[in-house]
């Protein structure tokens, strides 16, 4: 690569924005080149504009101190001399959808954060482990878009990837029925302990829309590319049930599982260390050496102790042992900001780099 390819956030004071441009410092392929949020913030330093709301554990960015906010609407002024923009803005759906789209007819190469576009045919949302071949659906997408460079690519749901690689390196026995329980942490909302005091000794049984993204997204990952859109996977069954409880920074999932051809526990635990993917043949920058580990301990994982496993990029699974009912259950655990958010956005921008669908204007 000649030089690091500029890139922009899109909402860049809010949690995960603030994740993306930590996650920018010092990286060997991109380099912060411009934050845009809303009318409010734009004008302002990014220090001002974030003001006593910064949520990560380490500094702010001296670099990303000093850059002037644009306003996000400005989608030719923001977009100008950009090689590609991370998108984590605040608004309604139809709102985001809208101006993802913009920024992708501007010809600049979208990685959000979003749900808004999970479920538009031709957009593809990767775990660059699990489906990096999802990336070819862009040259339909850049079709209906009339563009040469700009796209919208997606990361999936930050709850399923505490349990969905787990499940995928197991396909060859044919998972049918998936029962899944996750317990997500505060960041997940945006929160931090400072900002939300009421979850203290407490847990909610309810995080809106998370079941139903729980659920489905699975199988948009586990589909099939077919006349320019992506046809989701018709199994296994995946029930689930998503509680909030006061953890900062990670998701655990209890999942009980039944295939159509039972393996050995030894199978099982032999699939989970050894899972290699394109991420790791490629060596990209943010991608786990290891991306599954089972841990034998019988108290592990453990979301304090576990979660930042690979730099956070890494899932950590224990407990597995026979069930009564279905034919195994365990445990996973997953870093919510990093793989399941900022830094599988950008996992999945290095692999479009490395694919050729992301390149220096």
């Amino acid at each position: 690569m000649e030089r690091k390819l500029r890139a922009g956030v899109l909402g860049g004071t809010g949690m995960v924005g603030q994740r993306f441009i930590t996650l920018l410092e010092n990286h060997p392929w991109f380099e912060l080149a411009a934050v845009a949020a809303s009318p409010r913030s734009a004008g302002k330093t990014y220090r001002e504009a974030v003001g006593d709301r910064w949520k990560m554990s380490t500094p702010m960015p001296e670099k990303a101190a000093d850059l002037t906010v644009l306003d996000v609407s400005d989608v030719a002024g923001v977009a100008e001399g950009l090689d590609l923009v991370f998108s984590a803005v605040d608004m309604s759906k139809e709102e985001i959808r809208a101006i993802e789209e913009a920024y992708a007819r501007a010809e600049v190469p979208v990685i959000s954060n979003n749900s808004a576009h999970r479920w538009t045919p031709d957009v593809p949302m990767i775990i660059p482990e699990l489906n990096p071949e999802h990336a070819e659906i862009i040259h339909a997408q850049r079709k209906r878009l009339g563009t040469s460079n700009g796209f919208i690519a997606v990361k999936p749901n930050c709850s399923i990837q505490s349990y969905t690689p787990a499940l995928h390196a197991l396909m060859e026995f044919g998972p049918k029925v998936v029962v899944a329980t996750t317990y997500q942490a505060i960041s997940g909302a945006g929160k931090t302990f400072k900002d939300w005091p009421e979850i203290l000794d407490n847990i909610i049984p309810f995080i809106s829309g998370e079941e139903e993204k729980s659920e489905q997204e699975p199988l948009k990952i586990w589909g099939r590319i077919e006349n320019g859109q992506i046809v989701k996977a018709q199994g296994p069954l995946i029930t689930t049930q998503c509680i909030r409880v006061p953890v900062s920074d990670g998701h655990t999932a209890a999942v009980f599982v039944s295939f159509e051809k039972k393996p050995s526990k030894e199978e099982i635990i032999e699939r989970w260390n050894g899972y290699r993917a394109l991420p790791q043949e490629l060596g990209l920058p943010s991608a786990p050496k290891q991306f599954i580990r089972y841990m034998e301990e019988p108290d592990r994982p453990q979301a304090r102790l576990d979660r930042d496993f690979e730099n956070g990029m890494g899932i950590s699974l224990g407990r597995l042992r026979e069930d009564s009912v279905y034919d195994y259950k365990f445990v996973g655990l997953s870093h919510n900001t990093l793989r399941g958010a900022a830094g599988g956005g950008m996992e999945t921008a290095e692999l479009l780099t490395a694919k050729g669908f992301i390149k220096a204007r």
